[in-house]
């Protein structure tokens, strides 16, 4: 055992433990769920023959809702997959889901509470949303779509960059006409 060299000091705190004054952040996650589910295997409906050379495109999208119960959130991740062939630009397949989360979440600020649902949130439910992607899209008959990890906070902060610039130009519209 040490002693305090300094008895004014406050010892250290340990790991894991929060400030004095601070509130405990916790998180349940109540359930998880699929909302809506397309995939359509347009290379098998047109019979496109040739050489494919596929380009895959993701395009992430997130909403979160609070639900009636105290503390309870929902939060939508949609992915929009389309498989393009490189050369002809023809659809290859297409998926379309949105996989939601129900979080029960204390301790979290008002002013944080936004992006931890878009960040937060999202981290938890993505692992079980790419096991899908990549289950369903074997199952229509392609190779299985591995998603590379997602940068929630990344999106989040391009959100509001553009979420910004709109409401700069939209105050800069009316002078412009004036």
């Amino acid at each position: 055992m040490t002693d305090n060299p300094n008895p004014a000091d406050p010892a250290p705190a340990p790991a894991g433990t929060a400030p004095a004054g601070a509130q405990k952040v916790t998180q349940r996650v109540i359930g998880q769920y699929v909302r809506d589910l397309s995939f359509e295997n347009v290379l098998m409906q047109k019979g496109l023959n040739g050489e494919l050379q596929p380009e895959i495109a993701v395009q992430v999208n997130l909403d979160a809702r609070k639900r009636s119960t105290e503390n309870q959130y929902e939060v939508i991740t949609k992915l929009n997959v389309t498989n393009r062939s490189k050369g002809s630009g023809e659809t290859l397949f297409l998926l379309e889901i949105e996989y939601a989360g129900v979080f029960h979440i204390e301790g979290v600020s008002e002013e944080q509470l936004h992006p931890y649902l878009m960040i937060e949130c999202p981290r938890i439910t993505f692992p079980f949303l790419r096991r899908i992607v990549s289950d369903v899209t074997r199952d229509g008959g392609f190779p299985p779509l591995n998603l590379e990890m997602i940068d929630f906070l990344q999106i989040y902060r391009s959100e509001i960059a553009r979420r910004m610039q709109s409401q700069q130009a939209a105050a800069v519209a009316p002078v412009a006409n004036a």
